[in-house]
Order: C-alpha cells, then sequence, then structure tokens
C-alpha cells in the first residue's frame, strides 16, 4: 500500500538543512541536513506515524490537498510518498493472534511434520504482499 502525503519543509535558521512536518498527522516532524536527508526522514517518520495507527487498529487521517496549506515565509510544500507494505516488512513489531479453521487430516499432517500453521500462514500472506508490492 502507497500513500501520499503532503510535508511543509522549512530551512533551518543557519540553512543547514531543513526542519520537515507533516501536517496530517499530529507531532510528526522530523529534519536533515540536506534536502534528500530531510525528505528521507520525513518519509520515515510518517511511515512510522501512519504504521502505529495501523498496528493499534486505528485509521490513519486522509491526507490534506497540498494547495490548502498554510505554507509559512521562506517554507515550501514536497509530497512524501509512504510504501507501508515495504515499511511494515520491516519495522512491524505488533503480532495478532487469528483463529482459522483447517481440515482435522490437515492438522494431523502439519503436526505430524510439525509444521507450523502460523508460519505457513505467515510466508503465504508475505508472499502475496511481495506479488502485489511489484505489481
Amino acid at each position: 500500500m502507497k500513500l501520499v502525503y503532503p510535508a511543509i519543509l522549512t530551512p533551518y535558521d543557519d540553512e543547514t538543512g531543513f526542519v520537515v512536518e507533516v501536517p496530517d498527522l499530529p507531532g510528526c516532524v522530523s529534519g536533515g541536513a540536506s534536502l534528500i536527508e530531510a525528505i528521507e526522514m520525513g518519509v520515515d517518520a510518517a511511515s512510522g506515524w501512519i504504521l502505529d495507527e495501523i498496528e493499534d487498529g486505528k485509521l490513519y487521517p486522509p491526507a490534506s490537498d497540498p494547495s490548502k496549506l498554510d505554507v509559512p515565509e521562506n517554507s515550501f510544500v514536497s509530497l512524501l510518498v509512504l510504501d507501508m507494505t515495504s515499511y511494515a516488512e520491516k519495522y512491524g513489531r505488533r503480532a495478532v493472534r487469528k483463529n482459522i479453521t483447517i481440515p482435522a487430516w490437515l492438522d494431523t499432517f502439519a503436526q505430524k511434520n510439525q509444521i507450523s500453521l502460523s508460519k505457513v500462514v505467515q510466508d503465504g500472506l508475505l508472499a502475496m504482499a511481495q506479488a502485489e508490492k511489484k505489481e
């Protein structure tokens, strides 16, 4: 899943880097010593903010129209592209317990062969998510 959020970039007072604020994500502020680093740090901060919401079962806010943001003087808007599938694969921590139903003979087979049903489901879903990411 990819998301796009506008960010407001403001040069540091000494012009050695930028502060990055994502107005749609309260408290999501980062920065970097260069424009590239600031954008990368903004993407990381925003992705972490969104992942926390998803893992807590909450809805994340929609992105604002960049043209409607109140941008301070000397600041500018940049769009941050968040690849939440990749970010969650790398940093997602929360596990969720799910109950599945399978035929008894498959359960016997799995136990006899010491197959973890959780691992099989995780591997299958991960493969599907990676295939979707390539599309």
